[in-house]
């Protein structure tokens, strides 16, 4: 029984300031920038933790040679990666989850570091990639086994689809979910047969490196997954122009951009994009447990999270019981820096981010806006912190009424009836994910009825999110196709239809004219679907 272990260069911690220099180069070492010598240039790119500003960790900024050296080396690979049996590609993706769950202090580190998010917001990101790690290692097999299908004549035709890796899957993943963004998609793609090019966001990179030395000794052959660091406009354009398939996630306007790239060659492409997502409170809903369930679905990750509940509608018999509420649970809050598990919300991921927040913020109350809770930040926490804000009267000319803000702010409307809350929700371009909080047969009828992708019942997102079975993605402008589930792998692969005819051709044998042949199918189809012989 193979045994996985650690590469002991990495720790099983880390501090609280820069990483080790030795572990910084080890990590690079991991990178196509390494590989090719780009990254002994002066350009660099230095990691801040948005905590205090300091510098954590740098890595070199790659060009199109850098990219261009990665696709080489993966469709080289990929021929070899694509004839491993599936017990083997099980067996390293098993190894790698028992890895992940092995080290998760020193990956929960890493993504504070990178991204400045509380502890249990980290976690998060640990428990979906070994969810996913598993499920696949688990479902690959099964969901790319040859099927059979129903021949247009069943008794002379036998069909089969079969299942083969796209080739070179590209992916492009944001700040502020680098563990889970950075790796978990890939997982997919690599037990489908496929090899990856990735580019992390800039800012993030080294929780996808650390997945990659994790996947290495857990058995997955070199350049199976290869990362290229830089700028997107250079590095993920250039990924856009070379892959077989592109797995994007961030906002609606870049993925709309890079569909049209991939579009033009005809190449498929996954997009997981903005949200304005609504949560929905009925009238009978238990004001308790609505506001602690807000609580969860607007300020995990500081309200970072493409999933995040930004508005709520609450119906009016409600609406009072559960502000007060709710705005008992946000003063609860606590907000910090550091490793602390008492921690509740961290920082913003960087000043950029925080600007924006403001922003929105400063235009909803200069127009009339209530602020209920927060609206203020922190710079005596760090330079990047922000309170989480509840924010009531928000009309139609506030950008806070439409706009995705992509931090740790909703507003709170109350409505008439269940039908108006319907109505509000729906009314918007997005469609990710929505939440609906009430008794369980009233939540059910209500949820079918949301224009979103996910819809959590008595839950924010973390439901939809952990559920790895089942698809999760957006509609309408929150995006395209799906990860998780059966469709998380099999967007990967190209299906191929084999049918073969015995006794006689689809037309008819040749010894009756076409005339009566056709008369004989017409009143064979007719009988077929009588009988429902035919699928």
């Amino acid at each position: 029984m193979f045994a996985p272990k650690c590469s002991t260069f990495l720790p099983d911690r880390l501090l609280e300031g820069p990483l080790p220099d030795d572990l910084a180069a080890e990590l690079r070492a991991l990178t196509v920038n390494t590989a090719t010598g780009s990254v002994d240039t002066e350009k660099r790119h230095n990691v801040e933790n948005p905590w205090d500003g300091t510098i954590v960790g740098w890595v070199g900024i790659g060009t199109t040679d850098d990219v261009a050296h990665a696709f080489r080396r993966a469709r080289e690979v990929q021929k070899t990666w694509r004839e491993t049996p599936f017990d083997q590609r099980k067996r390293i993706l098993t190894r790698f989850h028992d890895l992940v769950l092995k080290k998760r202090d020193l990956l929960l580190d890493i993504i504070q570091l990178e991204t400045g998010k509380d502890r249990a917001s980290a976690f998060d990101e640990v428990m979906d990639v070994a969810n996913n790690a598993r499920y696949y290692a688990n479902a690959a097999e099964k969901l790319m086994r040859p099927a059979r299908r129903t021949a247009g004549i069943p008794v002379l035709g036998k069909a089969r689809e079969y299942r083969s890796p796209k080739g070179v899957v590209g992916q492009i993943t944001p700040w502020n979910y680098p563990l889970t963004l950075g790796i978990s998609d890939a997982l997919a793609a690599i037990a489908a047969g496929n090899t990856v090019v990735a580019k992390p966001d800039s800012d993030t990179p080294f929780c996808s490196l650390i997945c990659v030395q994790l996947l290495k000794d857990a058995g997955l052959p070199d350049d199976v997954i290869q990362i290229v660091t830089g700028q997107g406009r250079v590095v993920g354009s250039a990924i856009a122009d070379a892959c077989d398939y592109l797995m994007f996630t961030g906002s609606t306007k870049t993925g709309q951009r890079l569909g049209e790239q991939v579009g033009r060659r005809l190449v498929g492409f996954s997009a997981e994009l903005g949200g304005k997502n609504p949560m929905i409170i009925t009238g009978d809903a238990d004001a308790r447990r609505a506001a602690s369930c807000a609580v969860n679905a607007c300020f995990s990750n500081s309200g970072q999270l493409c999933v995040s509940i930004e508005r709520i509608y609450v119906v009016q018999d409600m609406y009072d019981d559960f502000v007060s509420a709710f705005i008992a649970e946000v003063n609860r809050m606590k907000l910090g820096a550091g490793f602390d598990w008492s921690v509740t919300m961290g920082s913003l991921v960087s000043k950029e981010q925080l600007a924006t927040v403001e922003s929105f913020v400063d235009d909803a109350r200069e127009k009339g806006a209530r602020i209920l809770a927060g609206g203020r930040a922190r710079p005596d926490l760090g330079p990047c912190f922000y309170e989480p804000t509840v924010v009531e009267g928000v009309s139609d000319d506030m950008r806070l009424k439409r706009d995705e803000v992509f931090g740790p702010v909703v507003y709170v409307e109350k409505v008439n009836t269940v039908d108006d809350a319907l109505a509000r929700a729906n009314d918007t371009n997005y469609g990710l994910n929505a939440s609906v909080v009430g008794p369980s047969d009233t939540a059910w009828n209500i949820a079918r009825r949301v224009e979103a992708g996910t819809v959590n019942i008595n839950d924010g997102y973390a439901a939809a999110w952990s559920t790895v079975d089942a698809p999760l993605g957006g509609v309408k402008d929150s995006g395209m196709s799906r990860r998780h589930g059966a469709e998380g792998l099999l967007k990967y692969t190209e299906s191929h239809t084999i049918v073969e005819m015995q006794g006689m051709p689809v037309s008819g044998p040749r010894f009756l004219s076409r005339k009566l042949y056709a008369a004989i199918m017409g009143r064979l189809l007719g009988v077929g679907q009588k009988l429902r012989l035919l699928k």
